[in-house]
Order: C-alpha cells, then sequence, then structure tokens
C-alpha cells in the first residue's frame, strides 16, 4: 500500500532537485504551482529579487464565484486562466514553468495549458 507522507516526501526532493536548475529572474519569473486535496495554487515568483510578483488561487473571490468545486481541473483551469490574466495586466508575457515536483498531469497539465490559451509563453 502507498504511504501519503512517503509520496510526498519524494515530491519534495523532485522539487528541490527541479529547483536547482529552474530560476525566476525579472525578464522570465517563475509560475509556480501547487495542489492540495482541496485546492490549486499558482504563484509568479522573481527569485532575484525574492518576491512574488502575484498570485492565484481557488480560494479567490474572482476564481470562488465562478467554480461548483475547488478541487477538479476545471478549477485549474479557471486558475490558469486568471494567473495569466493578472500576469499579462502586469506586463508579464514570458514565464518559467514550475511544476513543483508534481506529475505533468491533470490538474496541473490543465492550469499551464489554460495559462498558455490565456497568452503566457512556457
Amino acid at each position: 500500500m502507498f504511504n501519503k507522507p512517503v509520496k510526498n516526501e519524494a515530491r519534495k526532493k523532485r522539487h528541490l532537485r527541479v529547483r536547482t536548475k529552474i530560476q525566476g529572474t525579472t525578464e522570465r519569473p517563475r509560475l509556480n504551482v501547487y495542489r492540495s486535496l482541496n485546492h490549486i495554487y499558482a504563484q509568479v515568483i522573481d527569485d532575484k529579487a525574492g518576491v512574488t510578483l502575484l498570485s492565484a488561487s481557488t480560494l479567490d473571490e474572482e476564481v470562488k464565484n465562478r467554480l461548483e468545486k475547488t478541487f477538479n481541473t476545471d478549477a485549474a483551469k479557471v486558475v490558469g486562466e486568471v494567473v495569466a490574466k493578472r500576469a499579462l495586466d502586469k506586463g508579464i508575457t514570458n514565464v518559467v514553468f514550475d511544476r513543483s515536483g508534481y506529475k505533468y498531469h491533470g490538474r496541473v497539465k490543465a492550469l499551464a495549458d489554460a495559462a498558455r490559451e490565456a497568452g503566457l509563453n512556457f
């Protein structure tokens, strides 16, 4: 039987390994994705300055009002659209995608595809 804490520790190790290679800059900030059992979160981060430029999640009122459930791929698509819209409003068009050790599948893929369709390049 799979043990959830062991799986999450493996994800954290993958995330640390990936983070040694991926770094957000002022020209190309990092689009970070975190998913929990009930919500999905996205942040655009400038690692050089150590600043979160913007964020979106299923906890935001703008997103929550458009959803029935906050834990499915439809919710991830809405979060992707909102984070892309907010980034474009701030003049950010190019980002580096950081999937935080999660498989590029399901909610993570839905968020990334929605952000691309809304105008972000990565």
